[in-house]
């Protein structure tokens, strides 16, 4: 499945997302943190979800400091979180949001890298579990608010060596690589409703706290930034995507 490319300049308009809700995944920190505040700051109010509480304080004042609708937060492990937790967090959205217009998966598990003969099968669960079982779980449990919503979109977020698979990135890579066939499958069961739209987004090298883990030595000024990624993934959640749907999608 060969990736697409986004549009080489995209500039959203000041009230691009305004009136929606944007739930986003791994608001704490990095490109969760980073899209999180860029919807807030075009017009959306966005649910914060994350395993730690302060991470989403912390982001939660950003937003209000700067004007931003008021957000919600959502602490949840997505490790430990069962069919339970996710039906009761689509209860909390429809009782307190009232609506869902879009999800934004940034949430993500790595470990070191290292030969598939030293992973253990421990590590992979877990790696399987944050960055493929509960992205599906989590849409599927909000599916009906997001195909009530008039312009709903999904957007996974991908990994460079699940589209290209290089040696030594084990089980993160073939968990993010189980994104794009999620996308693509469940793009053709709603195509003929036409929402929510299905996307994966594969920002690339950026100076996130994953990269910091994967490549510790690299010079980080050289790298695009998690405000670059977000600004793009902007384009898949709002109206200008509307046409995309199934896709994985590179910036």
């Amino acid at each position: 499945m060969t990736p697409a490319s986004l549009p080489a300049a995209y500039s959203p308009s000041a009230n691009l997302l305004e009136g929606r809700t944007i739930l986003v995944t791994g608001a704490g920190q990095g490109l969760g943190r980073a899209l999180a505040l860029d919807a807030a700051a075009h017009g959306a109010t966005v649910a914060l979800l994350g395993r730690k509480l302060e991470k989403l304080e912390s982001t939660y004042d950003l937003i209000t400091a700067t004007g931003g609708p008021e957000p919600a937060m959502i602490p949840l492990d997505l490790e430990s979180a069962a069919s339970a937790e996710y039906d009761a967090l689509n209860q909390l959205v429809r009782k307190d949001l009232k609506r869902l217009d879009g999800i934004a998966h940034c949430a993500s598990h790595f470990v070191p890298l290292g030969p598939l003969s030293q992973q253990t099968i421990e590590q992979w669960m877990t790696l399987l579990k944050v960055n493929l079982a509960a992205p599906f779980a989590l849409t599927r449990a909000c599916l009906p608010m997001l195909s009530a919503a008039s312009d709903g979109s999904v957007v996974f977020t991908g990994e460079t060596h699940g589209a290209h698979p290089l040696a030594y990135w084990g089980g993160f890579a073939v968990s993010k690589a189980g994104l794009s066939v999620l996308a693509s499958i469940w793009g053709e069961e709603l195509a003929h409703k036409g929402r929510p739209r299905m996307n994966v987004f594969i920002p690339g090298p950026i100076a996130s706290p994953q990269r910091a883990q994967s490549h510790p030595g690299e010079d980080r000024g050289k790298l695009a930034t998690v405000q670059q990624a977000a600004r793009a993934m902007l384009f898949l959640l709002g109206p200008g995507g509307a046409s995309w749907s199934g896709r994985t999608v590179e910036m």
